[in-house]
C-alpha cells in the first residue's frame, strides 16, 4: 500500500495548480515584484476575511511576531507571558526584542494557555500576554483578554496555526491588540515559501509595522527614521495566498470532517483526543498516547503511516531559553512526551482515516501491550 505522509504541501498546490499558475503569471506580467498590487490585494482580502481593519504582509511568521512586539514598544527587560508548548519562533521573537519570555502552563484539554496560570505569572515587569492557538484550537480569549485589560497589558495572538479558527463568534486574530500569522507551506493557508502577516485594528500599529518591515522608511523618500530591517511579503507569495484564501474555509471544513472521522474511529482507543471545539480548524490532530515514540516508530516501519511530534522538548527546556528560568510546567511536560500528530491535511488524509486508525489501534495494542 502507498505510504501516507504526515503532510504534503505540494499536494495542495497541485490541487489548485491552475489558479496558482494564473496568480504567478499575473505577477510576472505586472513587472512589479516588491510591495506591489498583489501584496495590497492580499492584505485587503485577508483583513476583510478576519474582520480586522489592517493587515501588513511580512517575511514569515516569526518576524510577524517580532514586528508585532516592536510595534507595541516592547523592549529589553519587559516580560511577555507565553507558553512552552509551541514552536521555537514564539519565544525567539520575544527574546530577539530583548524581552523575557515567561512561560506558563497550558490547559490539559485545549493544550493552550491556562488563564489561571497567567494571573499568577504577572509581575510589575509584565507588558504583554502572547497566547498560542495551538494546532488550530482556540485559546480562552474571553478570559485572557479580560486579564489583559484588568492589568493594562498588551494582547498579542500567535495565530500561526489558526487561520480561519473562531471563538465567541469572531475569527482568531481579531481579539489581540495585534496578531501574527505564518504562511509556511504546511499551514492551513500556506504559500510556496516563507510568508507572514501582522493584523490589527490600530492604524498606528499598522503604520509602524509597515515601516519596520521596510528599513524604517515612512514615505517615498527612502529615509530611515529608526532602526529596522527587511521583512517584506513578496508579490509572488501574496498572489498565491490570494488564490488559496478563497479555498481556506472549504479546506477547514474538510479538516473538521477528517477530525470527526478520527474522533468516531478512535472513540474506544484509549488515546487522549483534542477537544471537539466547533471553532477549531485542526492544523494538527494530535493524540495523547503513552509510549508515543514506540508508537510512532511502529506506524512508520510496520504500517507505512507517517506522523509528527509537536513539540518536544518544550521551549523552557531548550538551551537557548535556559537563561530565562525553567519553571515547573507539569501539563506541558506531560503533553510534550505523549502528543503524536496524525495526518490531517485533506489532500493526504481524506479517504485514509480508516486505514490510519486501524494501524493506530494495532500499534496501541502492540506498544502498550493491551
Amino acid at each position: 500500500m502507498p505510504r501516507i505522509p504526515q503532510s504534503a504541501p505540494y499536494l495542495r498546490i497541485s490541487r489548485y495548480r491552475e489558479s496558482v499558475d494564473a496568480a504567478i503569471a499575473g505577477v510576472i506580467g505586472s513587472k512589479q515584484y516588491i510591495l506591489g498590487a498583489a501584496v495590497d490585494a492580499f492584505e485587503q482580502a485577508f483583513a476583510g476575511y478576519l474582520g480586522v481593519r489592517h493587515c501588513v504582509g511580512v517575511g514569515n511568521g516569526t518576524e510577524a511576531l517580532t514586528l508585532s512586539l516592536r510595534a507595541l514598544g516592547i523592549c529589553a527587560g519587559d516580560e511577555v507571558i507565553t507558553v512552552a508548548l509551541t514552536f521555537a519562533g514564539t519565544a525567539q521573537a520575544i527574546a530577539s526584542c530583548g524581552a523575557i519570555p515567561r512561560f506558563v502552563d497550558v490547559d490539559a484539554s485545549t493544550r493552550c494557555m491556562d488563564p489561571d496560570q497567567v494571573e499568577a505569572a504577572i509581575t510589575n515587569r509584565t507588558t504583554a500576554i502572547m497566547p498560542v492557538h495551538l494546532f488550530g484550537q482556540p485559546a480562552d480569549m474571553q478570559r485572557l483578554c479580560a486579564i489583559a485589560e484588568q492589568h493594562e497589558l498588551a494582547m498579542i495572538e500567535d495565530c500561526a496555526q489558526a487561520h480561519g479558527a473562531t471563538t465567541g463568534g469572531r475569527k482568531l486574530g481579531s481579539y489581540g491588540h495585534v496578531s501574527a500569522f505564518s504562511f509556511y507551506p504546511t499551514k492551513n493557508l500556506g504559500c510556496v515559501g516563507d510568508g507572514g502577516a501582522v493584523v490589527t485594528d490600530d492604524p498606528r500599529i499598522a503604520e509602524r509595522v509597515k515601516s519596520l518591515r521596510n528599513y524604517g522608511w515612512e514615505g517615498a523618500d527612502r529615509i530611515s527614521r529608526h532602526i529596522a530591517g527587511n521583512s517584506r511579503l513578496d508579490e509572488l507569495q501574496a498572489a498565491i495566498l490570494s488564490a488559496l484564501l478563497v479555498e481556506l474555509d472549504s479546506g477547514n471544513s474538510e479538516r473538521r470532517a477528517i477530525a470527526a472521522d478520527y474522533r468516531r474511529l478512535l472513540a474506544d482507543s484509549g488515546l487522549g483526543l483534542p477537544p471537539d471545539d466547533p471553532g477549531a480548524v485542526y492544523h494538527q490532530f494530535a493524540v495523547n498516547c503513552p509510549e508515543r515514540d514506540s508508537l510512532q516508530q511502529y506506524l512508520a516501519t510496520r504500517e507505512g503511516v507517517d506522523t509528527a511530534v509537536h513539540y518536544c522538548p518544550p521551549l523552557h527546556w531548550h538551551p537557548a531559553f535556559s537563561g530565562f528560568g525553567q519553571p515547573r510546567l507539569p501539563v506541558t511536560e506531560g503533553l510534550s512526551k505523549n502528543l503524536l500528530s496524525l495526518p490531517i491535511q485533506p489532500e493526504v488524509a481524506a479517504g485514509a482515516t480508516e486505514r490510519i486508525t486501524r494501524a493506530l489501534n494495532r500499534g496501541v495494542a502492540q506498544c502498550l501491550g493491551s
